[in-house]
């Protein structure tokens, strides 16, 4: 079964070659189009011949292309029907959202392609042995996995899945097929933190230079957890044991691989109370969508700004809106602003309080507003 073309733009390849909407992709040089990922391994060619359903008729034209120029036609969400997520994690965030919202936010995925072509995290228990393979054949690569811990026993419980702790041997199949991983702990208190979080990390960074970037965040817990697993939020001393053992973990990885590989978010900094590291600490950011380092490059950002900031020629008032947790740090950002700007712009900065999803949900990223 192919996929139908929805649209085809006037100035793109498809139409050259004659294509129009209606007409059904079968295969790229003999080869069958499955997904998207099939799409893009196939496209990716010079001499490019096109098998596809013409009004019930099958067709074939052929052409020479620039390597990467694809057909520029538009499948709508033919190629990418997208793969449900199958577990039942201890500490999955969709479960605590409240009741109410667009439908499309309690959607959860659990899909490799999306991982390749987007940067969600998988947890590898959907994927079958084709998948695996095509991926290795296909060099689909980076691959972001949720690991949680290397322990099967555990990791089974904490993904809710009895595949939870048989796919971890996807990660040394993915490793000695030269895959590039990056990987996301999400750290439970009393579940996977202590000497299980270390042992983890000691895995993981066996399989470096493969595994390219760790970042251990901490888990999100809303005030909708209503029959869900008890977990609760990390004290001050059980954080700051957290970013210990990763600090440790990283410390080890610069002397054995020459980058530091192991992150701690920053989330986890501000519930131990730990000044966070500076720029240079984090390298080439690798994981700055988890939360890792976003602190420091706003700071060095802001700085490099500053001598070139013009002040308002007139008195100027504004308000900024953040969470609360971040709120000291953009406070002393703020005053440096204000300074520069010889008082002539007042920045009122406003800490919410996340009434929206209650617990001790206080990062800026889910603030809500309506």
């Amino acid at each position: 079964m192919g996929h139908i073309i929805k649209g085809v733009p006037e100035d793109s390849l498809g139409a050259e070659l004659g294509l129009v909407p209606g007409d059904e992709l079968l295969r790229i040089n003999g080869e069958e189009v499955v997904d998207l990922i099939d799409y893009e391994a196939l496209i990716a060619t010079v001499d490019l011949t096109v098998t596809y359903l013409h009004n019930g008729e099958e067709m074939e034209v052929s052409c020479e292309k620039d390597e990467y120029e694809e057909l520029g036609v538009d499948f709508g969400d033919g190629l990418l029907k997208t793969r449900v997520c199958k577990n039942h994690c201890i500490f999955c965030f969709i479960d605590q959202l409240p009741k109410g919202m667009r439908e499309t936010l309690y959607f959860k995925d659990d899909d490799a392609r999306l991982s390749f072509l987007m940067g969600n995290y998988i947890s590898m228990t959907n994927l079958s042995e084709h998948d695996v393979q095509r991926m290795i054949d296909y060099r689909v690569s980076p691959i972001n996995i949720s690991v949680h811990t290397t322990n099967p026993e555990l990791r089974s419980k904490m993904l809710g899945n009895r595949r939870g702790g048989e796919s971890l041997a996807l990660l040394d199949r993915f490793a000695q097929a030269g895959l590039d991983l990056n990987c996301q702990i999400v750290v439970c208190k009393g579940i996977n933190d202590g000497e299980e979080l270390s042992k983890t990390l000691d895995k993981l960074l066996s399989l470096a230079p493969a595994v390219d970037s760790v970042a251990v965040v901490p888990a999100g817990l809303t005030g909708h957890r209503e029959g869900l697993f008890p977990l609760e939020p990390f004290d001050r001393a059980g954080a700051a044991d957290v970013v210990a053992r990763v600090q440790r973990a990283g410390d080890e990885a610069v002397q054995k691989h020459g980058r530091r590989i192991v992150f701690a978010s920053d989330e986890l900094y501000l519930q131990a109370g730990i000044a966070l590291p500076d720029y240079e600490f984090y390298e080439d950011f690798p994981q700055l969508e988890n939360g890792i380092g976003m602190i420091a490059m706003l700071e060095e950002e802001v700085h490099a700004a500053l001598p070139d900031l013009v002040a308002p020629s007139r008195p100027r008032r504004v308000t900024a809106v953040t969470g609360e947790a971040v709120f000291p740090y953009l406070q002393r950002l703020v005053d440096e602003i204000e300074n520069q700007c010889h008082n002539n712009l007042s920045v009122a900065l406003k800490a919410v309080r996340n009434d929206f999803f209650g617990g001790k949900i206080n990062v800026t990223g889910l603030v809500t507003g309506r």
